[in-house]
């Protein structure tokens, strides 16, 4: 049986198909063409060894590419790599070569298995492939690293139960269960925008995941630039948002041109604007509130609808106390204490409500409840009434011997409930960060206690030490000089 001509590459082919494969998944042609260059010289080596130093000239334009490899010409051949003998030269070419010379060997591609061998020829495949889809998950990740706060529009091709995938550009984005507006229903095919949060990347070479998100502040923001030009061109700002996504958002505005008015230009001609993003948020209810330097005057706007009747603020703690009459009390307290809450994350103060009227309680009733021994530590910190309680610093409180974090929210839940008002909702948050302030405070003054404590001991000894010194002297017959006695006294 004849034997099976072996077929002869096209080197043309090769590389076209690389070209073609730039172009599809847009790696730079440069890069794919210095991947090809490595894929030849790691053949060449793997074939005569490491030290080879091969020249590849690789046209990606002609689609040419030539391997040539220089040896020195030696007797004895001690590293192939490098060298080749004599008497191989002689036989190859009818030049004069003599000992010493350098001689260049062209690689022939024209059959590229029978030159190099058909393992070899797989290896060099499977690295030059592994090495494309790096390249191709290093792009990805710069794509979108640069993407991150900007809306993009996909596709929704798969729902699971703690994400959803979506196709971007052919690339594959994930909005996680957190990142999701709760009252939306997502179907599969369906188009969806939204920001690219974040970009992960476990190690340089691994899939990036790439996380997109509909419920995180910025989308909002983003959406007030696609809708009102003032705020797209930086005629108006957006200062501060605070959302619950899906139910309600408030966001501060200032404008940049007195004749521009901020909250009627993110409002637009008959509500036009604000409700084209109501709608993009399936519902959100959106207070547009004008922002402003003054604490005072910014708290009282971020609890509109409800109108206020005196504010007292706290900058250095930033905390407030608002008075609110009895009849705006339910409009700011707000469903679950939202109106409240969104409030304070606007402004970034913590928001205590009191009715109008309502009349403190002095601290003694409630000392059967506190219990004798931390009410009598409470008294000794000055703070004699229900109201000045609720109102101390939460580290002063936390300061008082007995004191505790539990037992501080349930004293105040005791007060609160006695005037019929409702718990700050970050209390217990504040009431954590409160503690660890103080116990890092503790601890840096132990620490300093610990090193006066071991200067103390040092001088101790140096004070021992002296005298023994002194002793020593006394019984060696040596008297001191008396430094005040001159020698004419003598």
């Amino acid at each position: 049986m004849p034997r099976k001509s072996t077929q002869k590459i096209d080197k043309k082919a090769i590389i076209a198909a690389f070209v073609e494969i730039a172009k599809e998944r847009g790696i730079d042609r440069d890069l794919i063409q210095g991947k090809l260059e490595d894929m030849f010289r790691l053949l060449v080596r793997k074939k005569y060894g490491e030290d080879a130093e091969p020249d590849i000239v690789l046209n990606m334009d002609r689609g040419d590419i030539e391997i040539y490899l220089p040896r020195t010409v030696v007797n004895y051949v001690l590293n192939p790599a490098k060298e080749i003998s004599l008497s191989e030269v002689r036989r190859r070419t009818d030049e004069p070569y003599e000992v010493g010379d350098e001689y260049i060997e062209e690689i022939s591609l024209e059959n590229i298995s029978q030159e190099f061998g058909r393992q070899l020829i797989m290896y060099a495949k499977q690295v030059l492939s592994q090495q494309i889809r790096d390249i191709e998950r290093n792009n990805i990740y710069q794509e979108y690293e640069q993407k991150i706060g900007e809306i993009i529009v996909g596709e929704i091709y798969q729902i699971r139960r703690n994400d959803i995938l979506i196709l971007h550009n052919k690339n594959e984005v994930r909005m996680p269960l957190e990142e999701q507006i709760p009252t939306e229903r997502y179907r599969k095919n369906a188009t969806i925008r939204a920001i690219v949060k974040e970009v992960r990347r476990a190690t340089p070479t691994s899939t990036p995941d790439i996380i997109v998100s509909r419920a995180d502040e910025r989308f909002l923001a983003r959406l007030f630039e696609l809708e009102v030009p003032e705020v797209y061109d930086g005629v108006v700002e957006i200062k501060a948002i605070a959302r619950d996504p899906g139910e309600r958002a408030k966001v501060a505005v200032t404008s940049y041109d007195d004749r521009v008015d901020p909250v009627g230009a993110c409002i637009g001609m008959k509500g036009i604007r604000i409700n084209a993003i109501v709608r993009e948020l399936s519902g959100e209810t959106i207070d547009v509130i004008e922002w402003s330097d003054d604490p005072v005057t910014f708290i009282a706007r971020a609890l509109s609808p409800a109108k206020v009747r005196q504010i007292q603020v706290d900058t250095e703690n930033k905390t407030a106390v608002v008075v609110v009459p009895d009849d705006q009390v339910s409009l700011a307290i707000g469903r679950n204490g939202q109106n409240v809450r969104l409030a304070s994350r606007l402004t970034g103060y913590a928001i205590t409500l009191v009715k109008e009227g309502s009349e403190d309680i002095e601290l003694i009733e409630f000392r059967d409840d506190i219990g004798r021994e931390l009410y009598e530590q409470i008294i000794e910190a000055h703070i004699d009434t229900a109201r000045e309680f609720l109102a101390a610093d939460l580290k002063t409180l936390l300061s008082i011997p007995g004191m505790t974090p539990k037992r501080l929210m349930e004293i105040r839940k005791l007060m609160l409930d006695e005037f019929g008002e409702q718990e700050h909702p970050d209390i217990a948050e504040r009431i954590a960060i409160a503690q660890a302030q103080l116990e890092e405070e503790r601890d840096q003054s132990k620490h300093n206690s610990g090193e006066d404590e071991l200067d103390e001991i040092e001088e101790m000894f140096d004070e021992l030490q002296t005298e023994s010194y002194d002793e020593l002297d006394e019984e060696d017959g040596f008297i001191p000089e008396d430094p005040s006695k001159s020698p004419s006294d003598e």
